[in-house]
């Protein structure tokens, strides 16, 4: 089928994304196994001091909280999906072919994080989890200045490298200011995005863009309610963390079509 801005999005790709999602998950399952499922011996996550949220974790098994971990893969489909169509021969954005699957790779090491993380509850799958927020977050952040200034795409590429390897040396060294690092980080970014870049991009559907941030927002009021016990069912495979996990992708997903629904003067002309 192809949607109103040209990207064909069938059951091919669909199709596709699944199966390499399949393929991530088998491949996290093997690294689990290897690693695993004595999570003990690990550093533990910094979280683990207060709420790990609200899943109650299975001590002594492979996958320590199944709902929060099985739920992260929306992301890796999410990105895969964003990898798949970027590469087709149908692509016509201004979004660039490659920006979009780098978009995506974030996406699916957001996924893929967020796996080992609630899985093992240890300080090293806490670290790989928030730098693929950092790695959104700061394309993200880079993506809106650099359409408002005009930055040409190698430059870009070095003041998002810059960024984002700041933001993992702070969080090696402070853990226990990742959520707070990451909010200003998405929030200039929304800043920036909304107030500067988006008058630049022509031809561009504000509406994906609002309704990513209107996703996230619900997503986060999902997350608090978790974190702090008010939605609460430890025991349940039905957890607030794990619909903030789906919730997240497709903000993503929202702010990837928003991303590639900026027209070329050549697509202009051909939908003329």
């Amino acid at each position: 089928m192809i949607n109103k801005n040209g990207v064909a999005i069938g059951l091919n790709s669909i199709a596709l994304s699944a199966g390499l999602t399949a393929l991530s998950m088998a491949a996290v399952w093997w690294l689990l196994n290897t690693l695993g499922p004595d999570w003990a011996v690990y550093a533990p996550a910094t979280c683990t001091a207060t709420r790990c949220f609200c899943e109650l974790p299975r001590v002594g098994s492979l996958v320590l909280q199944p709902a929060n971990s099985w739920s992260s893969y929306g992301y890796a489909f999410a990105g895969f999906l964003m990898i798949v169509l970027s590469q087709s021969q149908t692509w016509k954005s201004r979004f660039r072919a490659e920006a979009a699957t780098w978009f995506g790779a974030t996406a699916i090491f957001v996924g893929l994080g967020s796996v080992l993380l609630h899985a093992t509850l240890t300080l090293w799958g806490q670290f790989f989890d928030v730098m693929g927020m950092y790695l959104t977050g700061g394309f993200m952040l880079v993506s809106a200045v650099s359409r408002w200034r005009r930055w040409p795409a190698q430059l870009s590429i070095v003041v998002y490298l810059v960024l984002v390897g700041g933001l993992i040396v702070l969080l090696y060294q402070v853990p226990d200011v990742r959520r707070w690092l990451f909010a200003v980080v998405l929030v200039l970014a929304i800043v920036f995005e909304i107030g500067f870049a988006r008058p630049k991009r022509k031809g561009v559907r504000v509406s994906y863009y609002f309704a990513g941030i209107a996703t996230k927002a619900l997503a986060f009021t999902v997350w608090n309610l978790d974190q702090h016990g008010t939605l609460c069912a430890p025991e349940s495979l039905l957890q607030g963390h794990a619909i903030w996990h789906l919730l997240g992708a497709t903000s993503l997903w929202l702010t990837f079509c928003y991303y590639r629904s900026e027209r070329t003067s050549e697509s202009k002309l051909h939908s003329s």
